[in-house]
């Protein structure tokens, strides 16, 4: 269980990796080429959607990071686990809920859920 607590690490770290170019490579090294992430506001389909839809969501709310709300309950190439986005040190503006699904040591998908969400976002 601690590889995929590791990994889950590992995707909450992408989400917070503002550099395109080390996004990127990131991506490449931790999901697989036909991965998908799904959530009540995007679907992203491979590598090149995935990449889009993070730098969306860091446009969207720039110079929040995403943390781990909690630890990460994982079995048989499966994990969930809750996150807060927000400032740093402050409080979560979003939090959401993802079940994250991995083939080999990479994620594969990931199905997220919204807990919290400001209004207009």
């Amino acid at each position: 269980m601690s590889d995929l607590n590791e990994l889950v690490q590992d995707y909450i770290a992408i989400w917070n990796e503002t550099d395109p170019a080390a996004r990127r490579a990131r991506i490449d090294a931790l999901w697989t080429e036909d991965c998908a992430y799904i959530d009540p506001m995007a679907e992203a389909r491979g590598r090149d959607q995935l990449d889009a839809t993070i730098g969306a969501v860091q446009a969207q709310f720039p110079g929040f990071v995403f943390k781990l709300g909690g630890d990460v309950d994982a079995h048989h190439e499966q994990a969930r686990f809750t996150w807060e986005l927000g400032p740093e040190g402050g409080e979560a503006l979003v939090v959401g809920f993802d079940v994250a699904i991995f083939d080999g040591g990479r994620i594969r998908t990931v199905y997220g859920f919204l807990d919290k969400v400001p209004a207009g976002a």
